[in-house]
């Protein structure tokens, strides 16, 4: 409506196994679509009217394939009907054959249609029974070629999304003594740094106090080693986001997790931040027994 709210967008995605949907949906999820995997056909009607009428879901994905079986062949008319109703589009995603076929070799994956044939001739049955759906796409996208994060960069691209804030850098302390955070992309150690713990006055305090982050800046290799990593972290993080990847996760320990890796930990996210990035800052272990 002109001067109104515009409608909900609902991407429906669908194509050949081993196209790429998944990666698709995921990159949609990561900027800002409702995301939903495999929704039984006849629910894509009351799912529409549920984003529709929902005062928070704006975008919205799912997809449809082979895996319904043969209520497929219903999918030209239930798209009909709701293009006439709501804001969607239908993305195909299609392959060569043989490109399909060694995906599922790398993979190891049985194709959809069973295992009991091989899978190009289950890729060839499959792209007959889709041809009517490819037919009425609003895009069709060939990832014969394609890397996943060329597929994800392309996605981005032609749907929008929050490509300026693409990646989200989470900054987490912790203690050796209770294990690196296995959700870790890169891990730096800092126990190289003099130790406050055995200052008595900062044995109970954390790198936050202003006392103990003075006594840990107080050594040259303490600047030294901030500048550096800033350094190193500002050069990489462009490269993760052009290979496509949506969270860091950058884990900074020192023994027990109270007082350099805390210190570091907000040190680096303040230099993150006023360089422009997202960055959210915990610290696992700073709550746990120094004995």
């Amino acid at each position: 409506m002109p001067g109104g709210v515009p409608k909900p967008e609902l991407v429906i995605i669908t194509g050949l196994s081993g196209s790429g949907k998944g990666t698709v949906l995921k990159a949609l999820e990561d900027n800002g679509y409702y995301a939903v995997d495999n929704l039984p056909l006849e629910l894509i009607p009351k799912f529409a009217e549920i984003t529709k009428d929902s005062p928070t879901i704006r975008r919205a994905a799912l997809v449809v394939d082979i895996r319904e079986g043969d209520n497929l062949q219903r999918f030209p008319e239930v798209f009909a009907r709701l293009k006439r109703r709501a804001n969607a589009r239908l993305l195909f995603l299609d392959a060569d054959d043989d490109t399909l076929v060694r995906r599922f070799s790398e993979t190891r994956r049985p194709h959809p249609l069973g295992a009991d044939r091989s899978v190009l001739r289950s890729v060839r049955d499959e792209r007959r029974r889709l041809d009517p759906i490819r037919a009425l796409a609003d895009h069709v996208m060939v990832t014969s070629e394609m890397s996943v994060h060329q597929l994800r960069k392309r996605i981005v691209e032609n749907f929008g999304g929050r490509e300026d804030s693409s990646l989200h850098v989470y900054l987490v302390s912790f203690g050796f003594r209770h294990g690196v955070p296995a959700e870790s992309d890169l891990v730096f150690d800092v126990r190289f740094l003099p130790n406050p713990h055995y200052i008595p006055e900062f044995r109970d305090q954390t790198g936050k106090n202003p006392g103990v982050s003075r006594y840990i800046r107080s050594f040259p290799q303490t600047g030294e080693f901030i500048e550096r990593l800033t350094s190193l972290l500002l050069y990489l993080i462009p490269h993760y986001v052009t290979e496509g990847k949506t969270y860091l996760t950058i884990a900074v320990g020192c023994t027990g997790g109270h007082h350099r890796s805390v210190m570091m930990a907000e040190e680096i996210g303040r230099r993150l931040r006023k360089a422009g990035h997202t960055v959210k800052t915990s610290h696992r272990d700073i709550e746990k027994s120094l004995s």
